[in-house]
């Protein structure tokens, strides 16, 4: 609770971006999603502490589309110097570029410091992404919204450290308490 000189009023409850394709949104480029079976998201889901984001539909991508993968690093997608592409060598970059902001608009409207992201993903991936040759080969990296919230102080987590995201946004509460 915040007192202020009108009174208490209930600070609203933080809460966590997503990948909307980890709640079972069929978003993926394949039209598929890749819904997660996890008690700690379903709790969140039925407090409404999750924001559900597909970066690239969101960027104004088609469901299904081509595969995207980012031909360098996300690093240097977001300074112009690099580019995601399709596999016919179509540059997209602009799509993925529009879904990181709109991802960060999010956070910053919700005032969100935390994210559970799809890894392996061009958009989403937090430690490893495609190569860019297109043969379903991965290598450490991050996707393009990953480096754009992380250069904005926000904490990104993937579906495989769920736990982990839930121990960080434990005690941020606690912080903010």
């Amino acid at each position: 609770m915040k007192t202020g000189l009108t009174g208490s009023v209930a600070e609203s409850p933080s809460k966590i971006l997503i990948s909307a394709c980890l709640l079972g949104q069929p978003v993926r480029y394949d039209g598929q999603s890749k819904h997660v079976d996890n008690a700690t998201l379903e709790l969140w889901k039925n407090e409404g502490i999750l924001v559900p984001v597909c970066p690239e539909v969101s960027g104004g991508l088609p469901v299904p589309r081509p595969a995207g993968e980012i031909q360098g690093t996300a690093a240097d997608v977001l300074t112009g110097v690099a580019q995601v592409t399709t596999a016919k060598n179509e540059d997209i970059t602009r799509f993925y570029l529009c879904g990181a902001q709109h991802a960060l608009s999010l956070c910053l409207q919700h005032n969100i410091r935390i994210a559970i992201l799809k890894e392996n993903s061009p958009s989403c991936g937090s430690t490893t992404v495609t190569d860019g040759s297109f043969s379903h080969k991965f290598i450490p990296g991050e996707g393009v919204t990953t480096r754009m919230l992380r250069q904005n102080g926000i904490r990104v987590f993937s579906e495989n450290e769920i736990s982990e995201a839930k121990t960080y946004f434990d005690s941020s509460a606690e912080t903010n308490t």
